[in-house]
């Protein structure tokens, strides 16, 4: 039953998607479906991520066909763990959902398409053959692009135009790179890709492939200066989508890279300059631009592409302590983001605006709601000993050890306008005085939920906050998780054999 287990997460995400489909018209029934089995998801993910944990890392062919002749999926600690927060991130986004996405966009098939969303994602994260990889983006791109237009404002088909065409556009790039890649070796199984790639002897066309795959992964990650799209978007749609965006969009093209530049290819001085100068200039543009914003949701939007920088300055890097770092800020952001997302979407619900000069006074009508939205607020910061602060302390440490002191100084410049615009964002939100502030609405959706919608809409936020301030002041366990990730990205030797091993096995 055990050497099924990688394939329970898709397995599940595809059933609930189906039945969801066949309650179309139950939007009721839709909403229970989709908690119950996002729960159940969690359980496989915690599962599948314990037998990781203790039998290192695992794999299964596809049609029993042997690699690199088949579609093989592997299961790491890097695997496992983006499976299970993106399981985590689905029971917050299902509640959340559930009652705060109006019935008439709910009816037009929501949930189903959620669900494929995060069968997509799963795929990508379990996934060892670089064409599958592809399939799955698709798979990604395709959902989220239904889901950005539920509603049919304008606002949003102006978004999600820009949305997919900016990533229609880095899929013919990222297809384009695997075409090269498979008529240089003839090979699409990443593992058998590692050493294939190491023999080719025309090492300038290897290095051009590899610039094809970090621009494809960098749109998809909305590097500088690949990232206009998602400003653009992410506002857009329900603040259940943008949670689920902003949390986990991004981190597959964090993934891609990373699992590409430590497995197939190896960083040179030249793919290393331009990813530390790539992570530079995120941090920059995307500080700044944060700074500039008066609408909430496009200040965290911009906070999204900034905090990118942190993850490529890790794999730029490319030491150990960096990577590590590098992973330690990618599980932590993907708690953060979703959260703060669907507390956007709160403040919505309470003030009716998404504009700070027209909020204000939230402290005072809510203190025990401002005081929750605090976690996740300031451990988007890093103050000590929040979540946000450990990684970057990994980070500053390997830039020290490898001399990039302008990177250094670009970690910390977009730290302290980070710290700058949260502290800003709550003095105008929480601190202003709301009498002062035009009234659209007085309380007009929120307060009148019942309590079982509140809890639906405040649950979640809650439970990503705990998760949070365990990863904050359970540090040395993520830490720990974090070095073992980086161990096995630095020294892929274990995936290869682990991958080759079972086939092996099913040889005899």
């Amino acid at each position: 039953m055990t050497e099924q287990l990688l394939l329970y997460p898709l397995l599940l995400q595809m059933f609930l998607a189906i039945v969801l489909m066949f309650s179309w018209s139950r939007i009721s029934w839709q909403k229970g479906i989709s908690i119950i089995g996002s729960f159940l998801n969690l359980g496989v993910a915690v599962w599948l991520f314990s037998h990781v944990w203790e039998n290192g890392t695992q794999t299964i062919q596809a049609g029993n066909w042997a690699p690199p002749f088949g579609i093989t999926f592997v299961a790491d600690s890097l695997s496992a763990t983006l499976v299970l927060l993106t399981s985590i991130a689905g029971v917050a986004v299902s509640s959340f959902s559930s009652a705060s996405v109006i019935p008439s966009r709910l009816k037009f098939g929501y949930f189903p398409i959620f669900h494929f969303l995060l069968l997509g994602l799963n795929g990508a994260f379990l996934t060892g053959d670089i064409f599958n990889l592809y399939v799955w983006f698709e798979i990604i791109i395709i959902t989220s692009f239904v889901l950005l237009t539920i509603g049919g404002e304008k606002a949003q088909l102006e978004g999600a135009m820009k949305y997919f065409t900016l990533n229609i556009l880095a899929s013919v790039i990222f297809l384009t790179a695997i075409a090269v890649l498979y008529g240089l070796t003839g090979s699409l199984n990443m593992a058998d890709l590692a050493g294939k790639v190491a023999a080719v002897e025309n090492r300038t066309l290897i290095q051009v492939n590899a610039l094809l795959f970090l621009i494809g992964f960098g749109i998809k990650s909305a590097v500088f200066p690949l990232y206009f799209w998602l400003p653009a978007s992410y506002h857009t749609p329900p603040s259940a989508v943008s949670s689920i965006f902003g949390g986990l969009l991004t981190k597959v093209g964090v993934y891609a890279l990373l699992r590409v530049f430590t497995l197939i290819f190896e960083l040179d001085t030249f793919l290393q300059n331009v990813l530390l100068t790539i992570a530079v200039l995120t941090l920059f543009s995307g500080a700044i631009g944060a700074l500039v914003q008066n609408n909430i949701r496009k200040m965290f939007s911009y906070l999204v592409i900034c905090h990118i920088g942190y993850m490529i300055a890790g794999l730029g890097m490319m030491t150990e302590v960096a990577i590590a770092g590098a992973i330690f800020y990618l599980i932590h952001d993907i708690l953060v983001k979703t959260n703060l997302f669907m507390v956007t979407g709160v403040i919505y619900k309470l003030k009716a605006t998404n504009s700070m000069k027209k909020l204000g006074g939230l402290y005072a009508d809510q203190p025990l709601l401002s005081l929750l939205f605090a976690i996740p607020l300031f451990s988007l910061v890093g103050i000590p000993p929040l979540s946000g602060f450990w990684p970057k302390l990994s980070l500053i440490g390997a830039g020290f050890e490898t001399g990039n002191y302008v990177l250094i100084g670009a970690i910390l410049f977009a730290s302290f306008l980070t710290l700058f615009v949260v502290v800003r964002f709550w003095a105008e939100v929480f601190w202003k005085n709301g009498e002062k502030v035009e009234k659209i609405r007085n309380f007009p959706y929120f307060n009148k939920l019942r309590n079982y919608k509140k809890f639906q809409i405040i649950g979640p936020i809650v439970f990503l906050s705990i998760i949070t301030l365990y990863v904050g002041f359970g540090a040395e366990n993520i830490q720990a998780l974090a070095t073992r990730i980086s161990y096995e990205l630095m020294n892929s030797e274990g995936y290869i054999d682990a991958v080759f091993s079972n086939a092996r096995i099913m040889e005899k």
